[in-house]
């Protein structure tokens, strides 16, 4: 008596995220954008919407240096932040 469970025989085929998933910068060519970012998580209680400027420079590094895909800043969330707008006043 087999107890293996067949569902046919069509195989599964992985396929990596469409979001979410991006090399690790192991030469920290965006090491100083980072520890900006985390400072200022630091210093606010880790209220993010306080360091939106440091988090879109430290994604504006990654695109550049290919450590994630291109995407237009507005699809990302910072469309206020472009050009030097903020809501921080």
């Amino acid at each position: 008596m087999s107890t293996a469970m067949n569902f046919g025989s069509k195989s599964f085929q992985p396929r990596p995220p469409d979001k979410g998933s991006f090399p690790l910068d192991h030469f920290g060519e965006c090491k100083s954008f980072k520890e900006k970012f985390m400072k200022c998580l630091r210093d606010n209680n880790f209220e993010n919407a306080l360091c939106r400027n440091e988090s879109k420079e430290y994604l504006e590094c990654r695109m550049e240096r290919q450590l994630m895909a291109q995407e237009p800043l507005e699809k990302l969330g910072f469309g206020d932040l472009i050009g030097g707008k903020s809501d921080k006043n």
